[in-house]
């Protein structure tokens, strides 16, 4: 009897056919191997939306490979990935190669190791068609809306512009927080710390001014008041008038599902979200471990849902018990509960090494690059979320002085827990808490020291991939596998830019947005989209049939579309030009940016009387040690970012490190920032040598 195994990737193949042995033959489609075509529409409107799906052009050899294999084979089994897409492949492999769609031919795989293929392999089951319909239903939406919309745009802005159901709520958000931004108003506040310590010790420790001594809270929010408030407490005494101690304890974080693996790994490791999804899917589609050979390492890593299999918790618990001692493990099983996941999506298992007892360390044996990184990542997130909680004591203590009130507060560690491994990341910087020197109620403490200090309240972060991702999916807007891909698509349409990590629009962005906001609302709607996700996810359901949903939608998309076409009769938008600094040579206007077909150049706004054009490079504000040029961002051939000087190739100076627009105390170059938030700060100035930590006190 011979078996034929069709998988998307020759990867999964590999690993596949080490696992099932003689008697199968295991091979690759490619990912998709069938959709709607490129040129036109291909969607029967007025006949309940039938696709018109063609095969792929430039898969002719795979497809005629495929049918030639599974005509010779006595069985042939689909399984591909356990998801929408991987359903659709498999739908579309069935219908090409004859094979019947309600035969139990489909398997599916959580994990690509031994136990993982044997148990998927023994369950065959037929395609499921409701999960296959609510992929089918979003491709449809996202043609219809795509196809439309792109020749309106054309048409009023400029061609070449295309539209996304999803990405355009995405352009929003990141336009909405620009906004923000734009319109905040700084207001002026005044932090008043004491630096004080007992009379017997030299330990110093912090208080805040936080109220008046009767409890009634104390803004500061100008100079002349902080300084009378300084003023007054001049010879004060600061007495301890109370102390409170109490515990708490820290509880790890769930394992990762997509969302949370993406966001950790754009803070911890700087990924985008496309390159820790393909660094995932390496990893589960299979590696080659020295002395193991070749196994997939984690599960699989599209999910939504925070369930883990008890088995995998009994070997977590197995690793922590011989590693780090049985005080260290969780005492009661612990339960994750998901905040979206569908019954169906519930299905997977969170992302979780498929072998808990194989260590990062090991793995990176036999294995480097973003792959082991992203290892290292999901290991120590779902070790630690198996482990027992960490223990501290608390106290905060309220010291008076002149009829003010100062709260200073601290813990300390009982027991590390989980926090010997991992703790998450997170966007906000976290408020340092210290240990307190022992106090008592009614001690005299002595002042060290009075600091005032003038702060500003600050506008809201703009995005970064990581809280794009966590917003996208606390709004409900797309679904695991499409985070990735909605921010690729929105920077690749220059929609939205990427500046020091961070999430910007264009003016091309703003322009279209601003378009779609007064005649498509619905489009870029948070709460329309979010409830277009819950469609999909009920026909996945099989509670609603997709042709319904497909047709509540663009009844009112194409009277919507058709009301836009009126009122803009006639009416074209341009999209304004980008000013920048950079002074035109021939003719001293300001230059502009302009789009062409290779991308963003400097041009003169004098045109056609003055046709200068200019390369367009980005100044990082930071001057060359080595000749005193502007510093200028560059890309490597592989898309990595790195600096070099402006006056390259007559100055080869280049370096990794980012250039900032501080000084070197010692020099007066310029200092570069090297590794994330716990670098430091150095003088590349050739014999220099100066550094310090990131958020040093800088030298006077």
């Amino acid at each position: 009897m011979s078996k034929l195994v069709i998988v998307e990737s020759p990867a999964k193949a590999k690993t596949i056919r080490k696992y099932l042995g003689g008697g199968y033959e295991v091979t690759a489609s490619m990912g998709h191997i069938r959709d709607l075509p490129q040129s036109q529409l291909g969607i029967d409107v007025e006949h309940g939306y039938a696709p018109q799906y063609i095969n792929i052009k430039g898969k002719e050899k795979i497809i005629k490979e495929l049918k030639s294999l599974a005509k010779e084979s006595d069985e042939v089994f689909l399984a591909t990935d356990p998801d929408r897409e991987g359903e659709a492949i498999s739908w579309h492999l069935a219908n090409l190669l004859g094979l019947d769609t309600a035969a139990e031919n489909r398997v599916t795989f959580g994990e690509i190791t031994k136990k993982g293929v044997t148990q998927g392999m023994a369950a065959p089951r037929a395609i499921d068609m409701d999960l296959f319909n609510a992929q089918q239903a979003r491709r449809v939406l996202d043609r219809l809306v795509g196809y439309k919309l792109s020749p309106f745009l054309w048409k009023k802005v400029r061609r070449g512009l295309s539209a996304g159901r999803v990405q355009s709520v995405a352009v929003r958000l990141i336009v909405d927080r620009e906004k923000e931004i734009e319109a905040f108003k700084p207001e002026e506040y005044w932090n008043i710390d004491a630096l004080l310590s007992p009379p017997s010790s030299t330990k110093k420790f912090t208080a805040r001014l936080t109220a008046l001594a009767g409890g009634r809270k104390l803004a500061v929010t100008s100079a002349g008041q902080s300084a009378e408030i300084v003023k007054a407490l001049d010879g004060a005494a600061y007495t301890v008038a109370s102390i409170s101690k109490g515990k708490r304890k820290k509880v790890p974080a769930p394992p990762f599902i997509t969302s949370t693996m993406q966001q950790e790994a754009s803070r911890r490791l700087g990924f985008t979200a496309t390159r820790t999804m393909r660094a995932a899917q390496t990893l589960y589609e299979g590696v080659d471990i020295a002395g193991q050979g070749t196994m997939g390492l984690i599960t699989y890593m599209r999910t939504d849902s925070l369930r883990i299999a008890d088995e995998a918790q009994a070997a977590a618990k197995e690793f922590i018990t011989e590693t780090y001692g049985p005080e260290y493990v969780c005492p009661q099983k612990r339960t994750y509960k998901s905040k979206s996941a569908t019954a169906a999506q519930d299905a997977h298992e969170a992302v979780r090494p498929t072998n808990p007892a194989l260590t990062p360390a090991e793995v990176e044996k036999s294995v480097s690059g973003d792959p082991a990184k992203l290892y290292r990542l999901i290991w120590s997130r779902f070790i630690a979320s198996q482990m027992s909680d960490c223990q501290q004591d608390t106290v905060s203590a309220d010291i008076t002085a002149a009829g003010y009130l100062f709260r200073a507060s601290g813990y300390v560690v009982t027991f590390d827990g989980f926090t010997t491994l991992y703790e998450e990341a997170t966007d906000e910087k976290e408020k340092k808490e210290t240990a307190l020197p022992p106090l008592e109620e009614g001690m005299v403490l002595k002042l060290r020291e009075l600091k005032p200090e003038q702060k500003f309240t600050q506008p809201p972060a703009r995005y970064t991939e990581a809280t794009l991702i966590k917003a996208l999916e606390e709004n409900g807007i797309g679904r695991p596998s499409t985070y990735a891909p909605i921010i690729t698509t929105i920077i690749d349409r220059d929609y939205v830019e990427r500046d020091q990590k961070k999430l910007a629009p264009t003016t091309l962005g703003r322009v279209i947005n601003e378009l779609m906001l007064e005649q498509f609302p619905n489009i870029v709607d948070v709460k329309f989209s979010a409830h277009m996700e819950e469609e999909l996810d009920t026909i996945e359901n099989g509670k609603t049939d997709w042709h319904e949903v497909i047709d509540d939608f663009y009844t009112d998309f194409d009277k919507t579309l058709k009301e836009a076409e009126v009122k803009m009769e006639g009416k074209r938008i341009k999209v304004p030009d980008e000013e920048t600094d950079e002074v035109c040579e021939l003719c001293g206007r300001k230059m502009v940016i302009k789009s062409g077909r290779y991308g963003k150049f400097l041009a003169c706004p004098g045109f056609p009387e003055c046709k200068n054009t200019k390369r367009l490079v980005k100044d990082t504000g930071g001057l060359c040690p080595k000749c005193g040029s502007r510093m200028l961002v560059r890309h490597s051939k592989k898309g990595r970012v790195y600096y070099g000087c402006e006056k390259n190739p007559t100055c080869d100076f280049m370096t990794w490190n980012e250039p900032t627009t501080e000084k070197c105390p010692e020099c007066g170059s310029t200092l570069f920032k090297k590794g994330g938030k716990n670098g430091i700060l150095l003088c590349e100035k050739e014999g220099c040598g100066y550094s310090r930590a990131l958020g040093a006190e800088k030298k006077e």
